[in-house]
């Protein structure tokens, strides 16, 4: 086997109180977990993946994919920074991923439009649409935070059929979409820096 064939991608989720990891080689080998932390998320991050990466070591990885959010405001910053740590020590590129995306493109179903909302703070939601074919998935209203009367005005407005999606708490499964997703922007040839990897909060936790 050749030093590329051990290449790696490694998926963190850490935008809801479920942690999430995968890691692949995408050939035969791909492994994920998930975790129900809650708020010891933060500080059992570093120590569940440590537990996770073996037999592979961070030297087997090509590449880190993260989700940037939207989501819990300190686990989506803990995972970003963490994924930006590693990816900057280990001189490889980091893949920051919406959380909706991953959420719809989990849905086996392709070749549809997804609308996709999920619960924010004060009465607000985090709303998007995506576009999901067999290869790829594209924004059609990208992530966006607003009251739910302009989203239902969006939704009555809108010209294509869509089914939507409420989207829950518990979404750590979907590392493993995180982590496709990354793998197709990496076969695509796009190297993105980890530096360009910042969160999406789209509110801030004490705003009034």
């Amino acid at each position: 086997m050749t030093n590329t064939d051990k290449k790696y991608g490694l998926a963190i989720h850490t935008t809801s109180p479920e942690l999430g990891l995968a890691i692949s080689n995408f050939a035969e080998d791909t492994r994920y977990e998930t975790w129900n932390l809650g708020r010891d998320l933060s500080t059992l991050l570093h120590q569940k993946l440590q537990e996770f990466m073996p037999p592979q070591i961070w030297q087997d990885l090509s590449f880190i994919a993260v989700a940037k959010g939207p989501g819990s405001f300190t686990g989506t910053r803990i995972g970003v920074v963490t994924a930006r740590t590693l990816a900057q020590q280990l001189d490889i590129p980091l893949f920051a991923i919406s959380t909706l995306a991953t959420i719809a493109w989990s849905y086996k179903q392709k070749n549809q439009n997804l609308s996709l909302q999920m619960s924010a703070q004060r009465g607000q939601l985090f709303t998007a649409i995506y576009q999901v074919g067999e290869m790829d998935i594209n924004p059609l209203l990208e992530d966006t935070l607003m009251n739910p009367t302009a989203w239902e005005k969006i939704l009555e407005n809108w010209e294509t059929s869509y089914q939507l999606i409420q989207v829950e708490n518990g979404l750590g499964k979907s590392v493993v979409s995180l982590l496709e997703l990354a793998h197709l922007e990496w076969q695509k040839g796009n190297r993105s820096h980890w530096s360009e990897a910042l969160p999406f909060y789209g509110q801030h936790p004490v705003e009034k």
